[in-house]
């Protein structure tokens, strides 16, 4: 235990611990027990000696302080080097909440509205049609482009509610359509990335349905035309160097850095059937505001705690509480009357923000806390953010087709360990 203790209080130069904030509305926190936290251990290890991931790094925050560290086995079966802290990850879909605070600073500024229509930054998207499949007498089913009843908004796409999916085959004709277009593989600028959406059907209606999409890539290309500048310049001058975010981008860019690259197994390097986990060793032109970064856990913990922290970290603003507050509220709950995909990836219990799944609801058999707000990548990365508890919680791992199962399993043994 004294190793432990000796290793967190290195983390807290390692990660700038700051200064603690109250628990939500006066409430007492929740703390982690050491017999809860063991199990936690116990389960990451059980997983890498039954071969599901090479190595992975947890990390648990409470009132600014590393209350939980650990690195676990390698960072490549290849390389067979230890996990470390400054090992970097593909953070995939963690970069969606980047985006979205990017986007929303310069909604601070007055410079962008949500409710901005996105065809006044991009004008292409003044064209865009809803791609309907009707079936003639025959039982032939075409593909039929409507109207759009109101424009995709900038709230569309930070709630993911504009219309534009991410393509899959076998999803119906308009996925199918973005399948084809293998978006993913195309390394095309955010402005060609943007103008070639443009050029595609919506699967839906704008604001109708929670779809899980290109949203935030689009946005991506918005900060880049309000700002002036490329996603990353701006990330950088504005976010990732003023909290020294030093090790996030869009690709490694120094060879030196390259053994410190974490990988998944040599089974598990599929995202889905057509595209494998990216070499992020390579020159990227594209940068993917909804799922290029990648980052070590020093990073996105800097990142996290400003978030926890209303909008603040070391004594520099970034965003208003109140901004984060909108963020992490429910865009889409009953009211909205915006409907689920079948994928609908919040769960149940939770809605969506403005780039977070945020819970609504209590699961059932626990007393997890609502406003806990989150995201993950598809690599296997994840992290949640507990404001009543003063805490959060980043997993580091590379693992696509395990993700989902080990990401419940650690929550839900991450809560018992504080009782809830």
């Amino acid at each position: 235990m004294f190793g432990r203790r000796t290793l967190i209080a290195a983390l807290v130069l390692l990660f700038g611990a700051v200064g603690a904030q109250a628990g939500s509305e006066g409430r007492t926190a929740h703390n982690l027990s050491p017999e809860g936290l063991a199990k936690v251990s116990d389960y990451i290890r059980s997983e890498i000696a039954a071969g599901t991931f090479p190595g992975a790094i947890l990390l648990l925050q409470q009132h600014g302080k590393p209350v939980y560290y650990e690195n676990f086995g390698v960072r490549d079966v290849a390389t067979e080097l230890s996990m470390s802290a400054d090992t970097i990850f593909r953070l995939y879909s963690m970069s969606k909440p980047i985006t979205s605070v990017m986007a929303m600073m310069l909604v601070e500024e007055g410079k962008l509205s949500l409710d901005d229509p996105v065809a006044k930054y991009i004008p292409a998207f003044g064209t865009m049609k809803v791609g309907v499949e009707t079936k003639a007498e025959d039982g032939k089913v075409s593909l039929v482009l409507e109207p759009v009843n109101r424009s995709v908004t900038i709230k569309d796409l930070m709630r993911h509610t504009s219309g534009l999916p991410y393509g899959y085959v076998g999803g119906g004709m308009v996925r199918e359509l973005y399948a084809e277009a293998n978006l993913f593989n195309s390394n095309l600028s955010n402005a060609e990335f943007a103008a070639k959406v443009a050029t595609l059907p919506l699967v839906e209606q704008p604001g109708t349905m929670w779809d899980y999409g290109y949203s935030t890539d689009v946005l991506g290309r918005v900060v880049e035309v309000v700002s002036g500048k490329t996603l990353l310049q701006f990330e950088k001058e504005r976010l990732l160097d003023p909290l020294g975010m030093s090790e996030t981008a869009f690709f490694v860019a120094d060879p030196k850095k390259f053994p410190r690259i974490a990988e998944p197994m040599p089974a598990d390097r599929n995202i889905n059937p057509t595209t494998q986990v990216r070499d992020i060793r390579l020159p990227l032109k594209w940068e993917s505001g909804g799922g290029g970064m990648v980052g070590t856990i020093g990073d996105y913990a800097r990142f996290a705690q400003m978030l926890l922290n209303g909008g603040t970290y070391d004594g520099r603003r970034y965003l208003k509480p109140e901004t984060i507050a909108l963020m992490a509220s429910d865009h889409i709950g009953p009211e909205t009357r915006i409907g689920r995909d079948q994928h609908y990836y919040p769960g149940g219990t939770s809605g969506f923000g403005l780039g977070f799944a945020v819970r609504t609801s209590v699961p059932s058999g626990t007393s997890w806390p609502l406003g806990e707000y989150r995201w993950d990548g598809v690599g296997g990365t994840f992290f949640f953010i507990d404001p009543e508890d003063d805490l959060f919680g980043i997993f580091m791992v590379q693992t696509p087709s395990q993700r989902g199962r080990i990401q419940l399993a650690l929550k839900t043994l991450i809560y018992r360990a504080m009782g809830r």
